[in-house]
């Protein structure tokens, strides 16, 4: 059976069946300009070319193509929350009253409206999501709980917990 390569973070790789996954496979080079563009997405393409160890222009090729395929989503800049007095963290267990899938549809349109939302994601557990929510302070949360989260289509209950403090991280 044809393997195909399958990129996890921290530049581990795990190999797929090629009929689980539409995923082309990526070669050596494809996987060092992926690992570099995540720890520097602003590196110039002739220093990223050199880096693999091939010409600038198979590297703008590449380049195109893995962006185009949509294993490069984008750039963009990470800055300091703190710096931007959005240093107050919350994650929020929300659980759901239907779980059929227009449900859950409507309700992944609708929190990807939210701006405070940070990371959404769908829990295999007693509820069925859980929020990352960046505020400036416990009361702005206060506030997008009760206003934004809790109105939420098929929302039941929720339950917060605040971070006291980051340790990690995003991707880097």
């Amino acid at each position: 059976m044809k393997q195909a390569y399958h990129l996890i973070f921290d530049g581990i790789v795990s190999k797929m069946p090629e009929e689980e996954t539409s995923v082309r496979q990526l070669d050596g080079f494809d996987l060092k300009m992926i690992d570099i563009l995540m720890q520097d997405g602003r590196i110039p393409v002739t220093e990223l070319a050199a880096r693999v160890g091939l010409s600038k222009t198979p590297c703008q090729v590449r380049l195109k193509r893995l962006m185009d395929e949509g294993f490069i989503l984008g750039f963009r800049a990470v800055v300091n929350p703190a710096k931007l007095g959005m240093d107050h963290i919350a994650f929020a267990e929300v659980k759901l009253s239907d779980t059929r899938e227009h449900a859950l549809d409507e309700f992944n349109r609708a929190v990807r409206r939210i701006r405070e939302v940070e990371e959404c994601h769908m829990i295999a557990s007693s509820f069925d999501y859980l929020l990352k929510v960046r505020t400036t302070d416990i009361k702005k949360y206060r506030a997008v709980l009760g206003e934004k989260i809790s109105s939420l289509p098929h929302v039941a209950s929720t339950s917060t917990f605040v971070a006291m403090e980051a340790v990690k991280e995003g991707a880097i």
